[in-house]
């Protein structure tokens, strides 16, 4: 009966983390993430792909199955371990247990993926913003599930949506 206990505390510790953060762990579906990353934003070799709360790092393999390098950041530490536990042995893949808004994305980013919230989308977006602003480029931005209120996307491909976030000031390489 001590296990019961055991395992009803740590769900009730892992639900709660996720409560405090808002940071909900919700699966992607693989074939929805494919699509969105071969016909929405066609991945290459030569992008880097961040997610942001990369939950249990599926889109991270799937941008390494197209040969892109993939970033993600997870704050809950639970599903943090199991991206990288799932993502053992791909090189291209990277797992970061760190809360995003306390990191700067890598200076080689290309495209920043995320299942945000109505909450947090904005926030995200600006992020983004800034750093296309220091990486003096342009950067492509997919939200899954929610629009950026204000901006118009790019392109739509079911619930997964492509913006093209351009740096704030005018000397920018890649406008």
């Amino acid at each position: 009966m001590e296990w019961y206990w055991w395992a009803s505390l740590g769900l009730i510790c892992f639900f709660g983390f996720m409560a405090f953060t808002g940071a909900p762990y919700l699966p992607s579906k693989p074939k929805d993430v494919r699509r969105a990353l071969t016909e929405l934003y066609p991945l290459t070799a030569r992008d880097v792909l961040v997610d942001i709360g990369a939950g249990d790092g599926i889109v991270l393999r799937i941008a390494s199955r197209l040969g892109a390098k993939a970033i993600g950041f997870e704050i809950n530490p639970v599903i943090a371990a199991l991206a990288m536990l799932l993502s053992l042995g791909d090189e291209r893949v990277g797992v970061y247990c760190r809360n995003f808004w306390r990191v700067e994305l890598p200076s080689d980013t290309t495209v920043v993926y995320t299942f945000g919230d109505s909450r947090d989308i904005t926030k995200m977006y600006r992020k983004v913003e800034a750093a296309a602003t220091t990486m003096g480029r342009k950067l492509a931005f997919i939200s899954y599930g929610f629009d950026v209120p204000g901006k118009k996307p790019s392109k739509t491909i079911g619930a997964h949506h492509l913006y093209w976030v351009k740096p704030l000031h005018p000397e920018s390489r890649d406008v």
